[in-house]
């Protein structure tokens, strides 16, 4: 299975940097995402994690506790996590 490791600072910057990694494993069987250093998380990497989640075999997401926080704030929580935990 794939791993693909979040930064920290998961800003749109980071996000474009790795939307061609992702769309790259995806189709390559289940991805695993580690966000566990996650410390900050922008719109535009919940949109990359939700498309992650949604295409191909998914992904599975392991959050951080900032990462989780900011998903259930958002109503994200379950969309991204479901049998995760933080």
């Amino acid at each position: 299975m794939p791993t693909i490791t979040l930064p920290p600072r998961c800003d749109r910057a980071a996000a474009e940097v790795l939307l061609p990694e992702l769309v790259a494993a995806l189709g390559t069987g289940p991805l695993q995402i580690d966000g566990t250093a996650c410390t900050h998380v922008g719109q535009a990497m919940f949109q990359v994690l939700v498309s992650a989640r949604r295409s191909g075999d998914g992904a599975v997401i392991e959050p951080s506790p900032a990462l989780r926080e900011a998903a259930r704030q958002i109503g994200l929580e379950t969309e991204l996590f479901d049998g995760a935990h933080a």
